[in-house]
């Protein structure tokens, strides 16, 4: 129940107890900033805190009453030097030490990447996975090796609300559609959202789309089905969903059991009435570099086949891959062992 004054602002702030900060690490108190980082999110939530954004979307600090006007504008790296050099200018610097914290980077660009609080869609997935958890438990679907179902499941079980929309210029446009008053109309198409707010505000307006698109793995969670033609209504649709859906086998890898096969588990029995994508989940190994680090191209350790073809012939990447292939088993390509093959 008692407030302290945050320096600089002298904005007033609640203290609070709770059990996410470590009593044996520093002080024990730590400042919470709910719009700026998950743990403190989650805690924010639990004491009805504030939700403030102090950054833009280009990481300068805002143009807000909660931020002194001489930060306003400021890059948050220069923001942070100035406050930093303010504090100590008014004695309440105590000592300044290096830390080793985990930070989080862009995949790309390298970037310090800062939690920032936005309106998104989120999909009830605690409720589309009862369905798909059970159809394993049931044996409807096998993973092969089975203990891959242990991963699934432990995914499946703990699972949070999904975030489907992205800010990206490509992908599958989100149908939603805004009045203006901002009321939501979410609808097949551009035609029947009209039609909605037509009825809604009793004449024609005009209507402003979403501008995100639907996350990657919600689109490719559709494939078992989309493949086939749905949601086409046609007797050739229906033919080809009768014969082909399920499917037999899944071919995959482990290191997307929970973004792409647990996806199309649950949007597909959403979809299908009940039934499973596909019987059997055969995971097979993956070909890392030789150190056993995963191929990418930012990291510029992906071998190309063509080029291990042009230098070692197609038989011995044959023969490379069928000898070290085991389910599951990841398999650590190098030149030695294409030459040794050879």
């Amino acid at each position: 129940g008692r407030m302290a004054i945050l320096p600089l602002s002298n904005r007033p702030i609640p203290i609070i107890a709770d059990e996410y900060p470590d009593p044996e690490k520093g002080s024990g108190a730590v400042k919470i900033t709910p719009a700026h980082d998950f743990n403190d999110f989650e805690v924010g939530r639990r004491h009805n805190l504030p939700l403030i954004n102090l950054m833009t979307a280009h990481a300068a600090m805002e143009s807000i009453p909660e931020i002194p006007a001489k930060y306003q504008g400021l890059d948050r790296y220069e923001a942070r030097k100035q406050i930093l050099a303010d504090m100590d200018a008014e004695g309440l610097l105590e000592h300044e030490e290096r830390v080793q914290n985990s930070v989080p980077h862009g995949d790309r660009s390298g970037v310090v990447i800062e939690p920032w609080l936005m309106d998104q869609w989120y999909v009830n997935a605690a409720e589309l996975a009862k369905p798909a958890i059970k159809a394993v438990e049931e044996g409807r679907t096998r993973f092969v090796p089975e203990r891959w179902s242990k991963t699934y499941f432990e995914w499946m079980r703990n699972i949070q609300p999904w975030c489907i929309s992205r800010q990206l210029w490509w992908g599958h446009r989100i149908p939603a559609w805004y009045g203006p008053d901002d009321h939501i109309f979410v609808e097949e198409n551009e035609a029947a959202a009209v039609s909605a707010a037509s009825a809604h505000y009793g004449k024609t307006v005009e209507l402003r789309r979403d501008d995100d698109v639907l996350d990657t793995w919600f689109s490719s969670g559709l494939w078992p089905f989309s493949t086939l033609g749905w949601p086409d209504d046609t007797p050739e649709v229906h033919a080809d969903l009768a014969r082909y859906y399920p499917g037999d086998v899944l071919v995959t890898g482990f290191d997307i059991i929970f973004f792409w096969v647990a996806r199309m588990m649950m949007m597909s029995m959403y979809v299908m009435d009940g039934e499973v994508p596909f019987r059997d989940v055969y995971i097979h190994a993956l070909v890392r570099d030789e150190k056993g680090q995963k191929m990418s191209k930012s990291k510029g350790n992906v071998m190309d086949p063509l080029d291990i073809i042009d230098q070692y012939g197609a038989d011995p990447l044959r023969f490379t891959l069928a000898a070290m292939a085991a389910q599951g088993r990841d398999i650590k390509m190098s030149t030695t062992r294409l030459e040794s093959y050879r």
